[in-house]
């Protein structure tokens, strides 16, 4: 059985601060060298590339990052201590090439005889060592962490490198696996953003496939206030549809004088839905607040029902969500709006879709940019336009294709919602010992 034992993180590794730097240093990606900053972080610990900067000259070994290096945050950009503590392990940017981190950073080095990299970086995302490097941090405004501090901080740490190494190579297994599958998530999203432009721009021919683009058939469309759209669609604003389409008056939620309060709240009932519980298409019945079934009936303000479309309008603007048969009838706050509308006209999935795509969102935020109650009312939401075929198969075969991309796309986000479980559990079992991880001895013929 392997031997954990409290140790000093002074015991296992040595520390030393990033670069100190001014705007003027900064170079470009063809010139400088990688700098990661801050902002490279994620709360908790990994690597954001978005956060990547590049810096000009030449830098000490010292001070030269390779791939697989540790550094951690000693710096938050607010007080919340969100990023203070919180490690990544430097990615590779080619062969030969070098990174270097700024004074927000600073860099472990190892002591190998007693500490495996790789597991030292699993465990410093344990919230026990990033509580004891937020508890030695101050600020008025931001945090930053006491340096001299870090190496007295205690951690539970096992004594035989090989169970280090043992357990980093499970975690590095699930971090691949993590990886890969958001690669695959980000891909799916670039080709739903594509797809959904091409939907919604060209539509679906009566060969079934997306019309040929307007540079190559200008004859087949037609130029709108919207941009430019196929000529066998219509364009109407919302109020005008309103009359047309039996679409159901724009509703503003709950706006009358009874509202549930705090109180009224139970565990199961009817759901209470609040912007906040939109986003990427669904409504999130887990965590909204639900009413009794009772005070539902005497309310009945700003109710909702199974294939109502949902459009954020207040705080959260811009968040789009159909009423499901498994949420059945939602209540809802005046943070959000419903759209109602039979299928003989235009598809509920159609316009869920379409609501969802840049053509509806951008005039939707552009609005939002014009108020200044971070708002958008009734009247303003009825200026709006909407762009659908007047063939219903065709509205069905757009939806049908947003629809098979989507599934693709939520299927890949389940399984990394389960990876990210997994890799919690391990984590929390595997670097403090909870569960026993054996090594086997190298083995001697005699």
């Amino acid at each position: 059985m392997s031997e954990w034992s409290e140790l000093q993180l002074g015991e296992l590794a040595t520390f030393k601060k990033g670069i100190t730097y001014t705007s003027s240093d900064y170079g470009s990606e063809d010139s400088g060298r990688p700098f990661i900053t801050i902002k490279c972080f994620i709360k908790g610990g990994g690597y954001e590339r978005a956060g990547l900067k590049y810096i000009n000259g030449n830098f000490s070994k010292e001070d030269r990052l390779l791939a697989g290096d540790v550094i951690f945050s000693v710096t938050d950009l607010t007080r919340a201590g969100d990023i203070v503590g919180s490690p990544l392990q430097v990615p590779s940017f080619g062969e030969e090439v070098y990174a270097v981190a700024s004074m927000d950073c600073m860099r472990i080095e190892p002591n190998d005889a007693v500490c495996d990299k790789d597991f030292l970086y699993q465990r410093m995302m344990l919230w026990d060592i990033r509580r004891q490097m937020v508890s030695c941090s101050a600020g008025s405004t931001v945090l930053h962490l006491d340096t001299k501090q870090v190496p007295r901080m205690v951690v539970i740490f096992p004594l035989d490198t090989k169970v280090q190494k043992k357990i980093a190579r499970i975690l590095q297994t699930i971090d691949e696996a993590i990886e890969k599958t958001q690669a695959l998530i980000d891909k799916y999203q670039q080709i739903k953003a594509g797809l959904m432009h091409d939907l919604f721009t060209r539509g679906i021919g009566p060969d079934g496939q997306l019309r040929p683009p307007r540079e190559e058939a200008p004859h087949l469309y037609q130029k709108t206030p919207i941009g430019w759209i196929p000529k066998s669609w219509e364009v109407s604003k919302i109020r005008s549809l309103l009359a047309r389409l039996i679409l159901t008056d724009v509703q503003d939620g709950n706006h009358g004088e009874s509202h549930p309060k705090k109180a009224d709240f139970i565990d199961d009932g009817v759901p209470f839905v609040m912007a906040s519980d939109i986003s990427d298409g669904e409504i999130n019945l887990e965590d909204c607040y639900k009413i009794s079934e009772r005070q539902y009936q005497s309310l009945r303000i700003g109710f909702s029902e199974p294939g109502d479309v949902l459009v954020s309008h207040k705080a959260s603007i811009g968040f789009v969500a159909m009423v499901t048969d498994e949420a059945g009838k939602v209540m809802l706050t005046p943070q959000v709006t419903y759209y109602r509308t039979s299928d003989d006209v235009i598809s509920r999935k159609y316009l869920l879709y379409f609501m969802r795509s840049p053509l509806f969102q951008h005039p939707l935020k552009k609005l939002a940019q014009q108020s200044t109650r971070d708002y958008i009312g009734i009247t303003a939401q009825k200026e709006l336009r909407i762009a659908f075929p007047l063939v219903l198969a065709e509205q069905n075969e757009i939806s049908r294709r947003s629809a098979s991309i989507e599934e693709k796309l939520n299927t890949e986000k389940s399984y990394l919602k389960g990876l990210n479980s997994i890799k919690s559990g391990l984590m929390h079992d595997l670097l403090t010992g909870n569960v026993t991880v054996e090594v086997k001895s190298a083995r001697t013929d005699v």
